[in-house]
């Protein structure tokens, strides 16, 4: 585990591009390709404006994203779809982009894409109710479904209007297709990028408490190789993380 604490979200955005950008290019020249979740929402703004500002070939690269709201066209503001569209694809020209389109038809097509091959980066954030994905407690730990229709609790629906999404509690969609906690799990490489001080309990509960499927994110842990970028009012207590994940190396540059 690293634990990267920097002292603003753009800083924070340009160590876990960063990251990201040496788990690409490694996995281009050992395999000619490389594989990527990408994830979405606001607090990922920032590392994917560094990430597709880096000298790497995107011809090679196949683009996987992780959810999507249910019955929600691409035409609206909240959609990832006209987000990782924009954001990402319009500016990278990735060779090959697979969208979660938020119908059951599409999630066999995805789960055959996606198990081609093993899958080298996930960009993976922490929600405020400390889903990843859209995988909200209790989340399902069990199902080794690629991706499955999740229910969306109300902290998570609150946040999606907090961040300026939807208008209203009521606009937001109360199912998702969600990539499986299983499926991210996969991955051989995870980064997630958790700025801003509405994550700070996320973050805690994820680095202090114990596995749970309350606090979902807590598996992540259990990966080999994962990264955690987070800034100054994400994460507070890095001495205390310290002395509880005695393995973990630790960078603070606040």
């Amino acid at each position: 585990m690293r634990i990267v604490i920097s002292r603003t979200a753009d800083e924070l955005g340009k160590r876990a591009a960063d990251a990201a950008e040496i788990i690409i290019k490694d996995a281009i020249s050992k395999n000619g390709e490389a594989r990527i979740i990408l994830s979405t929402g606001a607090s990922q703004f920032e590392t994917l404006k560094y990430l597709t500002e880096k000298d790497i070939d995107w011809s090679k690269v196949t683009m996987f994203h992780l959810d999507e709201y249910v019955n929600l066209p691409e035409t609206h503001p909240a959609s990832f779809r006209k987000y990782l569209k924009e954001r990402f694809v319009a500016k990278t020209n990735v060779g090959k982009a697979h969208f979660v389109d938020g119908t059951k038809e599409n999630i066999a097509f995805l789960t055959e894409e996606i198990r081609k091959a093993p899958v080298d980066l996930g960009i993976v954030g922490i929600g405020v109710n400390g889903h990843i994905a859209f995988n909200d407690p209790p989340a399902d730990f069990e199902t080794k479904e690629a991706y499955i229709i999740v229910d969306l609790d109300e902290t998570c629906r609150n946040q999606q209007v907090g961040e300026g999404w939807f208008k209203t509690f009521d606009d937001v969609p109360k199912q998702a297709v969600s990539m499986s906690v299983y499926q991210i799990m996969q991955c051989k490489n995870i980064v997630t990028a958790v700025p801003h001080a509405e994550k700070a309990w996320a973050i805690e509960n994820t680095l202090k408490g114990e596995l749970s499927n309350t606090v979902p994110a807590t598996m992540l842990k259990m990966h080999d190789s994962w990264q955690l970028f987070t800034d100054a009012n994400s994460h507070k207590d890095a001495k205390e993380i310290k002395e509880i994940h005695t393995k973990a190396v630790v960078e603070d540059y606040r």
